[in-house]
């Protein structure tokens, strides 16, 4: 019993250890915005769309593929992210939308929600998370250690 026990544990502190960091608080975003994300992992890439909004107490994130199918869906409420409908959960979303709020954060409001971030030039880094490249504020590459590598830019009225 004891056995089964310790390894809830430890299987709950890895759960937790490998949340995505968030921000100590949220950052003053432009929003709505929309956003064109491609992921590319091994010269094959995918497509989304990205609509970032403020829904009362806390902001939500919906992707969806180029045919607008739900791709992941959450709002991050209070520092927490929570589901929104009934998406089954999507551990990289998560991921991806964290390290999004990462690169959009204000670059006055960088050290103070990411005391170990750093920002030089074109080029900000959350060591062992996430390397972010702006070619303009709103467009970048934004690279996670173990892959995948995402594109993102600003949505316009255009169809990517």
């Amino acid at each position: 019993m004891i056995r089964f026990l310790l390894l809830g544990c430890c299987l709950l502190l890895s759960a937790c250890a490998s949340q995505p960091p968030l921000p100590e608080q949220t950052p003053n975003l432009s929003l709505p915005l929309q956003l064109h994300i491609q992921r590319l992992v091994a010269e094959q890439r995918q497509d989304w769309v990205l609509v970032i909004q403020r829904e009362g107490p806390g902001i939500r994130w919906s992707m969806m593929d180029l045919l607008g199918i739900p791709q992941a869906r959450q709002k991050l409420i209070d520092g927490q992210w929570k589901a929104d409908g009934l998406l089954p959960p999507n551990p990289e979303a998560r991921e991806l939308f964290a390290a999004l709020l990462f690169a959009l954060t204000p670059k006055d409001e960088l050290s103070g929600n990411y005391p170990t971030a750093w920002q030089h030039g074109s080029q900000r880094s959350l060591p062992t998370h996430w390397d972010v490249r702006y070619s303009q504020p709103m467009s970048f590459e934004l690279n996670l250690p173990k892959g995948p590598k995402y594109q993102v830019t600003p949505l316009s009225g255009d169809a990517p």
